[in-house]
């Protein structure tokens, strides 16, 4: 008797990790079925947009930030030197008179479908 309770206490974590299995293997498929949410897009500002402004590497992407009165979402100092921020007409052809500012686009969303080629 005591044998087969010593197996059985083997068994149960056994069997508990197999339900647990079961479970998570079946999120998958319960979940493909569920309508997909769509991107949450932020509202604008009254006529602010989002930009992506560039800066040469000898300027402070903040200091070009604040002579324009933006308030930088992110200021990008490796792969991109410049700042990130909602900015109005106005600020934005601010920014194209003043000296060490590189480019000023437009943020918008990138995708990529196909293969290259």
């Amino acid at each position: 008797m005591r044998i087969l309770l010593s197996r059985a206490g083997r068994a149960l974590p056994v069997v508990a990790a197999a339900a647990a299995l079961a479970a998570v293997t079946a999120l998958p498929a319960a979940t493909a079925s569920a309508s997909v949410a769509s991107p949450v897009v932020r509202a604008a500002v009254g006529d602010e947009a989002p930009y992506i402004v560039t800066v040469h590497k000898d300027v402070d992407p903040a200091t070009v930030a604040r002579m324009v009165g933006a308030s930088p979402d992110y200021v990008y100092r490796t792969a991109l030197h410049g700042f990130s921020a909602r900015l109005s007409p106005g600020q934005v052809a601010a920014l194209h008179v003043i000296p060490g500012v590189e480019s000023v686009q437009e943020d918008g969303g990138v995708s990529s479908f196909g293969t290259a080629g």
